[in-house]
């Protein structure tokens, strides 16, 4: 079997106080990935922070310079429902470094993932719902600044697959009138947040959508995406969100469902052999260990993604 390889640190772990983003999943999932041996021990990558220079590619200094202002005092909000400590954001930033590393291990090895990441409500000079730091768009831009010389990991396009429930509105804000980057988002309709800025693609759903419509769309919708956006990588926010029983969520997909749509996406993508870095993104659901559940799941899916690619290759 192909091993798949994982980015994740147990500082993603940190105080949120009261609050509804289940922050123990981290450890969760890595617990159970590596119990069951989808993610050996030995596959897992730890992060470095992004760098000052990596942040300013998505974000003002302004901005990052007023995050930092906030977390100073030791608590403080960015909205309110968005607290920030030092821990917070010293988490967040390490995070866009956890996402940058997880695109270097796509480019590598054709899938990488994320135990964190997918916070796409940070916008250039914003923050809000639970986000700080636009990790995807810090990793794009990264991959897009480097050349090519030394042996470095580089891209000229890439794509954004979006699936949380919620539509992606910091992504599209970064990305606005950039042809290098075709974000695509398949969301509740009626749902945070309440301005959704266009990204190149949106879906919105009517709230109850079930697993068949659903996959209906997204299988109509990832040939185009693919099509017109000519990425190489494609960067997919696997959100646990969408799944029937999240707070935050009103669509109505099974477990099943959820495992279909990420077998959908990762299968369209190693057919036409683009990479693929995988977040685990948002997942509030009532019971903690169904948010667990799928995101081991969708770990799972990518192990079968690599498994059938190296099946697939031909004997030398």
């Amino acid at each position: 079997m192909s091993r798949l390889w994982c980015v994740y640190s147990d500082e993603y772990f940190v105080d949120m106080g009261d609050h509804v983003f289940p922050v123990a999943k981290y450890r969760l999932v890595h617990a159970r990935l590596r119990e069951e041996g989808t993610v050996p021990e030995e596959a897992v990558a730890a992060p470095q922070p992004a760098t000052e220079e990596q942040l300013r590619r998505a974000h003002t200094a302004r901005y990052l310079s007023e995050l930092r202002r906030l977390a100073e005092p030791g608590w403080g909000y960015v909205t309110g429902d968005t607290p920030i400590s030092p821990d917070i954001l010293a988490k967040a930033i390490l995070g866009a470094g956890g996402t940058i590393l997880t695109c270097e291990l796509a480019l590598q090895r054709g899938v990488g993932l994320h135990l964190s990441g997918g916070f796409h409500h940070a916008g250039p000079d914003s923050g809000e719902g639970f986000c700080y730091v636009n990790d995807a768009a810090v990793a794009i831009r990264e991959l897009q600044a480097r050349g090519r010389a030394n042996g470095r990991l580089a891209i000229g396009r890439a794509a954004v697959v979006d699936l949380d429930v919620h539509q992606g509105n910091g992504t599209a804000r970064i990305f606005a009138g950039d042809d290098t980057v075709f974000t695509f988002s398949m969301h509740e309709e009626w749902n945070y947040p309440p301005v959704k800025p266009p990204s190149d693609w949106d879906i919105g759903l009517p709230s109850g959508c079930e697993d068949d419509t659903y996959l209906a769309h997204l299988e109509r919708a990832l040939p185009e995406v693919l099509s017109r956006g000519r990425p190489g990588l494609v960067v997919y926010l696997a959100g646990a969100d969408p799944y029937e029983r999240d707070q935050l969520g009103g669509l109505a997909l099974t477990l099943e469902g959820l495992r279909e749509r990420d077998a959908l996406v990762l299968g369209a993508c190693r057919e036409r052999g683009v990479p693929v870095a995988i977040l685990l993104a948002g997942g509030y659901a009532e019971d903690t260990a169904d948010t667990v559940e799928i995101h081991v799941q969708t770990a799972r899916e990518a192990r079968r993604c690599l498994d059938a690619t190296r099946a697939a290759a031909p004997v030398a």
